[in-house]
């Protein structure tokens, strides 16, 4: 039996927790097939970015077109594009259909608050990309400055499911707004509710909150695994449901580690069960 292929559109984190290597690892504990199309390359760690260098955006599209040319994809994720001309683009090739089950996680800024957006992202975003995602996936910031509200107004279900109607709006078929990072924004520190919402339902994805720092690339590794599966066949919802239990079992795994001095990684491949 041979495996599915997916495409990640993302950046590097030299720190392995979160970009690419988050996606690489996640796809591996899902047994697809992973390609790949840099966009950018950080110099990060733990505790912070401290340099991003943006790979041309023609060279992106040159590598998805490689990829798309020799592989059957069945699922396309993309994450931090870091330019808002590489957003534009990557929606021209999903507009030709060449990106199936697109998830798009708006990546704007990092964890610990560097931008990994130019100026016109949260634009590009809302007026190309979002039009041709089967389901967004972004942190409660991240859906706050798609929306342009203030995330400290975001204080429960109702208003994360106002939220995610909102990003509706800019066309994609589902939007699923994560609540895992911003409890002293909204909600209760015990709870990290993910709110998933589509024209005409409404799904509640709860868990205990994990006590830990080890938590960075949690946000990648929830969209990948949406992404895998999708291309495995499942629902939107159920792929969700399965995303929502591998994050909270990665970062269960991990919340002792101490990888870094900052915010660690989770565990992907269940080395700590």
């Amino acid at each position: 039996m041979q495996p599915l292929t997916v495409l990640t559109i993302a950046g590097s984190d030299s720190g392995g927790g979160a970009g690419i290597q988050a996606d690489l690892r996640t796809f591996c504990a899902f047994e697809v097939h992973a390609t790949t199309a840099l966009t950018a390359v950080t110099a990060q760690n733990t505790v912070g970015v401290t340099s991003v260098q943006n790979i041309d955006p023609d060279v992106v599209v040159a590598q998805i077109l490689s990829v798309v040319a020799d592989f059957e994809v069945s699922a396309v994720k993309t994450g931090m594009l870091s330019q808002p001309v590489t957003v534009v683009k990557v929606a021209e090739l999903a507009s030709e259909g060449l990106l199936p089950h697109l998830v798009v996680d708006p990546v704007l800024v990092s964890s610990t608050g560097h931008p990994l957006m130019d100026d016109g992202g949260v634009d590009a975003y809302r007026e190309a990309l979002l039009a041709h995602a089967e389901v967004v996936t972004p942190n409660l910031r991240e859906a706050a400055m798609l929306c342009g509200v203030d995330v400290n107004d975001v204080k429960n279900h109702d208003d994360m499911v106002a939220l995610a109607r909102q990003l509706l709006g800019f066309g994609p078929t589902w939007a699923l707004v994560k609540g895992g990072h911003f409890a002293e924004h909204s909600l209760t520190e015990t709870r990290a509710p993910d709110i998933l919402v589509c024209r005409d339902d409404v799904f509640i994805f709860d868990a205990a909150r994990v006590a830990t720092t080890n938590d960075h690339g949690t946000g990648c590794s929830l969209s990948a695994a949406i992404c895998a599966g999708l291309a495995l066949g499942r629902t939107l919802p159920d792929a969700a449901r399965d995303a929502k239990s591998f994050v909270l079992a990665a970062l269960t795994s991990a919340a002792d580690w101490k990888l870094g001095r900052g915010r660690g990684p989770i565990d992907h491949l269940g080395w700590g069960e």
